[in-house]
């Protein structure tokens, strides 16, 4: 069976609905105050607010990955179907670039705008991997523990933390890195400071997955299974 259209559709919409809220939120923020502090506060309550929403309600869809890094790690565990793999990543990586042009759009900035803002640095590369490898085992831990209702709440409350004590803000996701990439805002990061958080993020996979081995149950059913039934398929 090829990939559920639903699922890419879910998985399409949710980064969009996620990048609409982190790029749009950082542009309300830098309106409202000058205060650094209170601008990434703003970013980060709205950003993770969305997310918690997104996967409540895409979950039985698609997984609700919304993230290349967590794809990838699903489909080596098992949890997702590798010919699922390539098209999950096209439909994140459009929808990113999409939701970052919508909130562009609405506050009557370029749809699309390289940034200038450059981020990188040993310091920044470690907290993008400790983001990530972080989020791999909070994901192991709800697939395998049967803790799916958990879910919204434990994934947006670790990138809400991580938000704060990692250097880097947690981008934590090769499509939001990239979807980032596409305006100069708060939000936004330098094209050419882009791979080095990219790799930083699959490095994050290679640390998490053998940690996700560690805290999570071994696999009796797979993650993937809703978007494999009939009533799932178009």
């Amino acid at each position: 069976m090829t990939t559920p259209w639903r699922a890419l559709a879910a998985e399409a919409v949710g980064a969009t609905g996620l990048l609409a809220a982190v790029v749009g939120s950082g542009v309300m923020a830098t309106r409202l105050t000058d205060d650094v502090g209170v601008q990434l506060l703003a970013n980060a309550v709205a950003s993770v607010a969305a997310l918690g929403v997104l996967v409540a309600c895409l979950a039985p869809v698609s997984g609700a990955h919304f993230n290349p890094a967590v794809s990838l790690a699903q489909a080596i565990r098992g949890d997702l179907p590798w010919r699922h793999l390539s098209p999950y990543v096209v439909a994140q990586v459009a929808g990113g670039v999409l939701g970052t042009v919508l909130a562009n759009l609405m506050y009557d900035l370029p749809a699309v705008a390289a940034s200038t803002t450059g981020r990188g640095g040993a310091g920044q590369w470690l907290g993008e991997t400790l983001a990530t490898a972080g989020l791999l085992m909070v994901v192991g831990f709800v697939a395998r523990g049967g803790r799916e209702r958990m879910a919204p709440l434990l994934v947006a409350g670790w990138i809400l933390a991580a938000y704060w004590f990692t250097s880097s803000t947690s981008f934590a996701n090769p499509a939001v890195t990239v979807a980032r990439t596409l305006s100069d805002t708060f939000a936004g990061i330098a094209p050419a400071s882009a791979p080095g958080f990219v790799l930083a993020q699959l490095a994050g996979v290679a640390v998490g997955l053998p940690l996700m081995s560690l805290v999570a149950a071994p696999r009796a059913t797979t993650t993937f299974e809703s978007p494999e039934t009939p009533q799932e398929t178009p």
